[in-house]
């Protein structure tokens, strides 16, 4: 599991584009048969992916829970959200069978023993991303499709940013304990996601960039507000972006995003807006 520690606004100031990188982009989720998980100081939160493709992959495939988390089992204290960016698959907790198709999603309790992951055509393989954080209360497993999210229209052609926020793990769709999790899709010829930007300090965000061809590439924004830096994302690329941090970002083309947030609130509109121009 690969470990990230906290880097607060001062040393964020002095680091490089290659530290930038190093610290909160996370690549190479996607690996056949395996889990891969970055495990974040900020907020506790954890990042895995999964493919499966010839066998039937276990959530803590690799992992020492008790090492790395102090409990027996990784949902003990922990829930977990997770969306299908890949072909149709499907996931087993706890013995109930959930089948998952491109951009559907499942939220599993805090409390769930045995997760598992497969594919339905292993040379076709489901891309299973996944964000968990941790919880002090069990709530109910749930299965969402696109139709399930709470859909909020945004933005305009004019400032090419308009699109659709799909809230599927939200307070308004369905009760957790601390996560939040949703997808927002830009229009074609749009793109710009989350402006203006701005920050929640009581809240840490992870995106994840997908529907992006290989060629293309979003120039992810982050730091304060009068520091800015950018990330070079490709297609299933992920970043953690701190409390501290604006998070917002401008493709060479139309993409689709997962947020997903954990930390003091559920609040999604309690942030603190940054003007355009006072971006530096």
């Amino acid at each position: 599991m690969d470990i990230r520690y906290s880097v607060n606004q001062k040393h964020f100031k002095r680091m490089t584009t290659e530290e930038v990188a190093e610290e909160f982009k996370i690549t190479n989720l996607y690996v056949a048969d395996t889990i891969q998980a970055v495990y974040s100081h900020v907020d506790r939160m954890v990042t895995f992916g999964c493919m499966p493709v010839s066998e039937t992959v276990p959530l803590d495939k690799g992992i020492e829970c008790m090492k790395t988390f102090g409990t027996d089992y990784i949902l003990e204290r922990r829930e977990i959200g997770i969306f299908n960016l890949g072909n149709t698959g499907t996931i087993v907790a706890d013995g109930v069978s959930y089948t998952l198709d491109f951009q559907d999603c499942l939220y599993i309790s805090r409390g769930t023993k045995e997760v598992t992951f497969q594919s339905a055509d292993g040379s076709k393989p489901a891309k299973f991303y996944m964000v968990s954080a941790p919880a002090h209360k069990a709530c109910k497993t749930t299965f969402l499709k696109m139709a399930d999210a709470k859909k909020v229209p945004l933005g305009d052609q004019e400032n090419c940013n308009k699109r659709v926020i799909n809230q599927f793990i939200h307070p308004d769709v369905l009760e957790t304990c601390q996560l939040s999790m949703g997808l927002t899709q830009l229009e074609p010829g749009n793109v710009w996601n989350t402006m203006p930007a701005h920050t929640h300090e009581r809240r840490m965000e992870i995106y994840t960039y997908f529907n992006l061809p290989e060629d293309q590439a979003v120039f992810h924004m982050m730091g304060e507000g009068d520091q800015t830096r950018h990330i070079m994302m490709h297609n299933g690329d992920a970043v953690i972006s701190p409390s501290w941090s604006i998070h917002a970002g401008c493709g060479t083309c139309a993409y689709t995003f997962i947020w997903a947030m954990g930390g003091e609130n559920q609040t999604f509109n309690d942030m603190d807006v940054i003007p355009i121009n006072e971006l530096r």
